[in-house]
């Protein structure tokens, strides 16, 4: 089942793929373009685009830079979250630094959250 998104998005989507942060990169191309279940980058889901998103689990995954530590930047992050889970869908975040220097843990996790869900 396809769950809703605002079309107007796409076109950022496409260029966030196009220009993806170095923390990106690395969890797609060591371990989520590969991964057992299928996972798509800047996904668009309603009025936001998440850094990757497993349909199958519905589970969105964020990575977080410092921009993210801003009040005003948590709030929204809480809010989407929120409106994210309201979908059904399971938000989990790391942070670069995580991504940087535990990225095996960070992969454990993730497929502990997508086996979980599935």
């Amino acid at each position: 089942m396809s769950l809703p998104y605002n079309g107007d998005l796409i076109k950022y989507a496409k260029e966030l793929r196009k220009n993806a942060t170095p923390w990106e990169r690395k969890l797609w191309h060591y371990f989520l373009k590969d991964y057992s279940v299928r996972f798509q980058r800047q996904k668009v889901i309603g009025e936001y685009i998440v850094d990757f998103y497993c349909s199958k689990a519905r589970l969105a995954i964020e990575l977080d830079g410092s921009g993210h530590f801003t009040d005003n930047q948590m709030q929204y992050d809480c809010n989407r979250t929120n409106d994210l889970q309201k979908a059904n869908v399971k938000v989990i975040r790391f942070t670069n630094l995580e991504v940087d220097k535990n990225f095996y843990e960070v992969c454990s996790q993730i497929d502990r959250e997508v086996n979980k869900r599935l």
